[in-house]
């Protein structure tokens, strides 16, 4: 079968693979109907995620129909519409049990390389590197699904594909980061990204009943698709200072929670950008840590920072000191979707989250390179390209 590879940095093709096999009862063979780019997944192009083989299929945001069923699934059946979690989890251990779904000690067969990275090892992930378990990804026409009980979720009647395919990552993981930094009624949050995260995250945040969300971006036609489709307000911190209009829209205290949606390649107009951006491609740091520096320093005193962006490892100029003289709590997580996704699903078939907007161009499969290309360059307002799979 045709699917659509990491040949090196910067290089996708789309060439020949194995088809999936059944390799263990609880596996379900899903037939991809439609698969999306992932914001993180330009950190794989970009060559800043370790332990990527030319060959590996990419994609881990994907929905889909049930073609195959192993012998221990109970809760899928052949035909059944699913749309399944980006992070694989087993459902038994003590993360999972916890409802720490990403922190699965099981989920991930090869942990060695992120105990290396982090100390202890994380869960897998669809087509995000062997260092998270070397799966196969969803840019295919078919995909086997380990822990299908645990981690394909049936879609209600009448959630349009377009709309359920981002239950799978975006929606959940904003619904993580938003859970997770204990939004309240009544809050101010900010959220820097406008991407297809930031977007749920900010959604996520309104519906946990926050008073004012404003959403931090540069390109027109994301801020456009927050205040139309999410009900945010926004700013472009081309245009203002980031800092001083937040503590303006805050009663002059500063947003009670920070929300970094953008993750190891965030972008800033000022000096602090080449800096950064130099000692990553010299790799004297891996990560560009420009939104979060500035979400510490637009928190209010006492408030939440969290980190909802993609991050591989080593930062510099990390203003610890005002974490810690500001009283901040600083969190982060992979999204722990097997959490939320029923939730989201459920808000879904009410209409109260809809997301058929960040499909912004749908195209087949074997453009993938195109597709990448478009996403990567934010060319012609491309928010998300989502392949098709199907002939």
């Amino acid at each position: 079968m045709k699917a659509a590879t990491w040949r090196g940095i910067n290089e996708i093709g789309v060439e020949d693979v194995p088809e999936p096999t059944i390799l263990n009862s609880h596996d379900l063979i899903l037939e991809v109907n439609l698969s999306a780019t992932c914001g993180s997944d330009l950190h794989l192009l970009g060559g800043y995620i370790p332990a990527m083989r030319s060959g590996d299929v990419l994609g881990h945001e994907f929905m889909g129909t049930v073609a195959e069923v192993g012998s221990g699934v109970t809760r899928h059946q052949v035909g059944d519409r699913v749309v399944v979690c980006s992070f694989i989890s087993c459902g038994q251990c003590w993360y999972c049990d916890n409802q720490l779904w990403s922190l699965c000690d099981n989920g991930n067969p090869n942990p060695g390389i992120t105990e290396a990275l982090w100390g202890q090892s994380i869960g897998g992930c669809y087509g995000y590197s062997h260092a998270l378990g070397g799966f196969a990804g969803s840019h295919a026409p078919y995909i086997r699904v380990p822990y299908a009980d645990r981690g394909a979720f049936p879609i209600p009647d009448g959630v349009p594909d377009e709309r359920a395919l981002f239950a799978s990552d975006a929606a959940p993981t904003g619904w993580t980061g938003a859970h997770q930094a204990e939004v309240k009624p009544g809050d101010v949050v900010a959220v820097w990204g406008a991407g297809g995260v930031g977007q749920m995250a900010a959604r996520a945040s309104m519906h946990m009943g926050a008073e004012r969300v404003i959403v931090i971006d540069r390109f027109d036609n994301r801020l456009e698709q927050v205040r139309t489709h999410i009900g945010a307000e926004t700013l472009d911190y081309e245009e203002v200072n980031v800092v001083a209009e937040l503590r303006e829209r805050s009663g002059g205290r500063g947003p009670d929670v920070c929300i970094e949606a953008v993750g190891m390649e965030a972008h800033s107009p000022g000096p602090q950008y080449i800096y950064d951006q130099v000692k990553q491609q010299m790799r004297l740091q891996t990560d560009r840590p420009t939104a979060v520096r500035e979400a510490i320093y637009a928190c209010r005193k006492g408030g939440t920072v969290f980190t909802l962006g993609v991050f591989a490892g080593l930062v510099d100029k990390f203003p610890l000191g005002a974490v810690m003289n500001k009283a901040l709590t600083l969190r982060g997580a992979q999204q722990h979707g097997h959490r939320y996704i029923p939730e989201i699903l459920d808000l879904m078939s009410r209409d109260e989250v809809r997301t058929e907007h960040l499909a912004t161009h749908v195209m087949p499969l074997d453009q993938a390179p195109k597709g990448y290309e478009m996403f990567k360059n934010k060319e012609d307002g491309c928010v998300r390209a989502v392949f098709t799979t199907q002939n």
